[in-house]
């Protein structure tokens, strides 16, 4: 009996449920299947690739170009953040080993594309929130390396001096990788319905991981962009797993671009961060459009565990996740892209590589220089500046200081 059951069972946690007209087709997600279309000239020189024809899918809407305009200065300046980005991550998670970063610790080593492609379509003013896997947005957003470590050692020199940890970590564009699981979709809608009642030509986008895509306050949020046509743009990063469940076993719809009703959709490739950018453009175009909200899906991997305390095997192979570091690594598929369109060889790419590893080594030093948050410290950042009561009390009823 057990041995029929199991096609069966295969069957149903491998299935995708077709919406409407929608194909089954899924979008493509090699990170280095661009085609350089025309010749390179001068470093701040565009020329034009053109993306895998299924880099993107779209539900009810158009899909973005697939002609995508680039120079040598914009592929050589990714490449440098998404390797500091990675170098950045690395070392947290030595620290975490060392047992410097106690708590929490969740990185984002594999889905690099998606934080330095989404800051290269966005604007000073534009507004991003996300989940916990935050660092790199909080270094692209306005934050630094060091300040995002420093952070996570709980240092005075972190981003909240010590105080929040990456699930508290501000910019004033940037407004933290929040650790309640998809609450930061209806503040992200809030900050956009601010913007536009303030009449700021800017876009705000809201990011989630698939395994917060079932929050009820999830589509409660796309509801009220919906009826108040808020330029705002929600963000499914789906890299396959929510915690230890993959996305076939925790939705009945995997399709999370379709999952906004009468919210159009986009389902692009995240591993290549030539098609990141070229999606984040047409989204942000789009809400500044006046066209309302966008639902956009990142199809990425993360190769660590959900967090540091998990192995990231026992829910997948250790072939899964070796394959796709040696077949998909969205690094190597852009340093593919500089190598063979000629725009830096190996060994200045290789520099590059060691000047990220110094910069961060550096920045691991000085945060753990940087001197503990005192107890005096436990009553600032409670109230905005100038806002403060003139009391505040602590965790007894003796215990009140006076501002």
């Amino acid at each position: 009996m057990s041995t029929r059951l199991a096609p069966f069972a295969r069957r149903v946690l491998s299935r995708r449920i077709p919406l409407g007209a929608r194909s089954v087709q899924t979008v493509n997600i090699e990170a280095d299947s661009t085609r350089l279309a025309s010749q390179p000239g001068e470093p701040s020189q565009p020329f034009t690739v053109t993306l895998n024809e299924n880099s993107f899918r779209g539900y009810r809407t158009e899909t973005p170009g697939l002609d995508v305009s680039v120079t040598k200065e914009n592929l050589i300046e990714w490449f440098q953040q998404m390797t500091l980005m990675r170098k950045m991550e690395q070392a947290a998670g030595a620290l975490y080993q060392a047992k410097l970063i106690r708590g929490f610790c969740h990185l984002a080593v594999g889905q690099e594309a998606v934080s330095v492609g989404f800051h290269s379509s966005m604007e000073k003013d534009d507004k991003l929130i996300t989940s916990y896997r935050c660092h790199p947005f909080a270094v692209l957003r306005g934050g630094t390396v060091k300040g995002v470590l420093a952070e996570l050692l709980g240092r005075q020199d972190g981003m909240s001096h010590g105080k929040g940890g990456s699930m508290h970590i501000f910019t004033p564009t940037f407004f933290g990788g929040n650790g309640i699981v998809g609450a930061q979709v209806p503040l992200g809608a809030g900050i956009a319905f601010a913007d536009k009642y303030m009449g700021k030509k800017t876009v705000t986008f809201a990011l989630y991981g698939d395994g917060a895509s079932n929050q009820g306050q999830v589509f409660e949020s796309f509801n009220m962009a919906k009826l108040w046509n808020l330029p705002c743009v929600f963000v499914c990063e789906n890299n396959k797993y929510g915690m230890g469940t993959s996305a076939e076993r925790s939705s009945s719809n995997t399709e999370y671009y379709t999952r906004g009703d009468l919210i159009p959709g986009i389902q692009a490739n995240g591993m290549d961060i030539i098609a990141v950018h070229q999606a984040v453009k047409h989204a942000r175009e789009w809400a500044l459009a006046d066209k309302g909200p966008l639902l956009l899906e990142f199809v990425t991997y993360r190769y660590g565990g959900h967090s540091m305390s998990d192995p990231g095997t026992t829910y997948r192979t250790r072939e899964e996740v070796q394959r796709m570091r040696s077949t998909q690594d969205p690094i190597k598929g852009l340093q593919k892209y500089i190598e063979e369109w000629g725009l830096a060889s190996e060994e200045e790419l290789k520099e590059i590589d060691k000047k990220a590893k110094q910069e961060v080594d550096a920045a691991v030093e000085e945060a753990k220089q940087s001197a503990e948050p005192q107890l005096k410290d436990l009553w600032t950042d409670i109230y905005y500046a100038g806002t403060e009561p003139a009391t505040m009390r602590g965790r007894e009823r003796e215990e009140v200081h006076h501002y």
